[in-house]
């Protein structure tokens, strides 16, 4: 259908093409290229958007591709429609409304947030999602062209966006984290997995911001950031937020307490070896709470353990463990004169992992010694690293290096350790079961790493001690979100053949991003085009298929008609 205007020619070099049919010009778009590996060519995909006009040359009379490839430019008949874009992307959005509704977030949430905000609430988690960005002047760059949850899929300004993050309280963020955490089955042994990292502070004044321990130092002010996972029904439980001054062994402890305070009694925990601590086994122990933790080889606790039993097992195809291509074995024993209970350790051998550590600690030896020889005849100061390996030999008189003499005893140790490491646990299991538990905090890992990187929360940039916790509640609610969407796309992917590329978490919402409703001239939103097989695979990883897009279409056209 041809709109009744005319518009200028788009100007889009190289993009442009005319093809005549009878009297008429029509003027074609180049929205994308194709590379055909059987013909080694590149096919370009094009779409009719307009007529051009045969008074003037310049200008066509466009039709409805026009608004959808061109949404900003201005059209006589936009002047009295709202300011949203012609072309709404609804893929990812109806995704994301599919596993609210599940969990029923708008009811826990509606308990203690009223409903205007509610909805922008929502739209924020669901804009850090989407756009992989949580920077509030953005949001609404992402409202003018999505369907949205606030009242009337109103789009709010970015200062609405800052009032909100400034008005929001710790009580609604402590009654959804009880009433979500009152939710689970308490009655059922799970494991956690607790992990944290820590985040810089780019702006502000915060009390929990101080300088700390960063992963990664950039010369920022830090707050440290946790997360308890049930590895057991995958989902996030609960977070902490500390000063970055606080190191993770510290607050592990008072973890064990909210964790408690939550109803969790018959309650087992995974951790990475930055836990492993006496104090921090001590408190499990006082809790009642059993553990998995993973320990270096290499850690004077174990170490000895490890030599003890090397060659014994390596080499036995009894302790072999197929899924990883590692072997292993299990002994127990008290890990320290004081300790008040024997422990299970499971020792562990990969030979992948030996060749590794062996080729990289060459490495560091080599690269330490060159840097060591070129400061010979020098005055100069090493750090302790060097002096854990060599011998350093200076002149007594002067204080100048001479020449550093290798630790033979030191470097053949650690070869003797290499490919080895150790998992604890206070129940009783086999190195395999062991193995598989620890494993299971992978998810929480990716958790993580999508919190920080697509979620683009790297950084708090905000001011105000509110704003900032208002921020990393509404980022925790979009990490249930995003896990789930991950536990859906994985569980989908396990029951195929193949691994498609589009079936992670970054490439599905891309693909569903492509899923559009157009405006057309009776003002209305209907869907652009039938979805595609690529589309159709992601969607049924959610229960979803092309029936029930086209009844959220309905409802989203219908919403936005009654909002005029």
């Amino acid at each position: 259908m041809y709109l009744d205007f005319l518009v200028k020619i788009p100007n889009a070099p190289g993009k442009i093409t005319y093809r005549k049919k009878g009297d008429t010009d029509y003027v074609y778009y180049e929205y994308d290229r194709i590379y055909d590996k059987m013909s080694k060519k590149t096919n370009p995909k094009r779409a009719t958007i307009g007529k051009k006009s045969e008074a003037d040359p310049t200008m066509m009379l466009p039709n409805e591709k026009y608004l959808k490839f061109f949404p900003d430019e201005d059209v006589p008949e936009m002047s009295h429609r709202v300011n949203r874009s012609s072309c709404l992307r609804i893929g990812s959005w109806l995704v994301i409304r599919k596993i609210i509704e599940d969990y029923k977030m708008t009811d826990i949430l509606g308990k203690y947030i009223n409903g205007k905000d509610l909805g922008l609430v929502l739209d924020l988690a669901t804009y850090s999602i989407i756009t992989e960005n949580n920077a509030g002047q953005y949001y609404p760059d992402y409202a003018y062209n999505h369907p949205l949850f606030s009242n009337n899929m109103h789009i709010y300004s970015d200062s609405k966006v800052s009032d909100l993050l400034q008005s929001m309280t710790d009580e609604q963020s402590v009654g959804f984290l009880n009433d979500w955490n009152a939710n689970r089955d308490h009655r059922e042994k799970i494991y956690i997995t607790y992990d944290s990292t820590n985040k810089n502070c780019q702006a502000g004044e915060i009390e929990i911001v101080e300088y700390g321990h960063p992963k990664t130092d950039v010369g920022l002010p830090i707050f440290n950031h946790a997360i308890a996972y049930d590895v057991n029904n995958r989902e996030p439980l609960f977070y902490e937020k500390y000063p970055g001054s606080i190191n993770d062994v510290s607050q592990l402890q008072l973890m064990l307490d909210k964790a408690a305070g939550y109803g969790y009694k018959k309650i087992g925990f995974i951790l990475d070896r930055g836990y492993f601590s006496r104090s921090n086994i001590k408190s499990m122990d006082d809790h009642k709470y059993s553990f998995v933790i993973m320990v270096k080889g290499m850690y004077g606790l174990v170490n000895q353990l490890v030599l003890e039993n090397k060659d014994t097992f390596e080499n036995k195809w009894a302790n072999h463990i197929d899924e990883y291509d590692i072997y292993g074995m299990t002994v127990k024993r008290k890990l320290y004169e004081t300790d008040e209970k024997e422990r299970y350790i499971h020792i562990y051998h990969s030979i992948v992992k030996e060749s590794s550590e062996r080729t990289l600690l060459t490495k560091k030896l080599r690269q330490m010694k060159a840097y060591m020889m070129q400061h010979t005849n020098e005055v100069f100061t090493f750090g302790p690293g060097f002096s854990r390996y060599y011998i350093l030999h200076y002149n007594d008189k002067n204080g100048v290096f001479l020449f550093p003499e290798d630790r033979t005893r030191v470097i053949e140790r650690e070869n003797d350790l290499s490919g080895y490491f150790c998992i604890i646990t206070s129940e009783r299991m086999t190195a395999k079961e062991a193995l598989n538990l620890y494993k299971s905090r992978d998810t929480s890992e990716k958790l993580f790493r999508g919190d920080k990187s697509y979620l683009g929360d790297k950084s708090l940039r905000i001011y105000g001690d509110s704003a900032a916790e208002s921020k990393i509640f509404i980022e925790f609610l979009a990490l249930i979100i995003r896990n789930r969407i991950y536990t859906y796309l994985k569980d989908e992917m396990s029951k195929l053949d193949k691994r498609p590329n589009y079936m992670t978490v970054p490439a599905a919402l891309r693909e569903l991003e492509k899923i559009e409703m157009v405006r057309l001239t009776d003002n209305q939103y209907r869907l652009d085009h039938a979805i595609t097989a690529k589309q159709k695979a992601i969607l049924k990883a959610f229960g979803l298929d092309s029936n029930i897009v086209k009844h959220y279409a309905k409802d989203i056209s219908k919403r936005l008609k009654e909002a005029r």
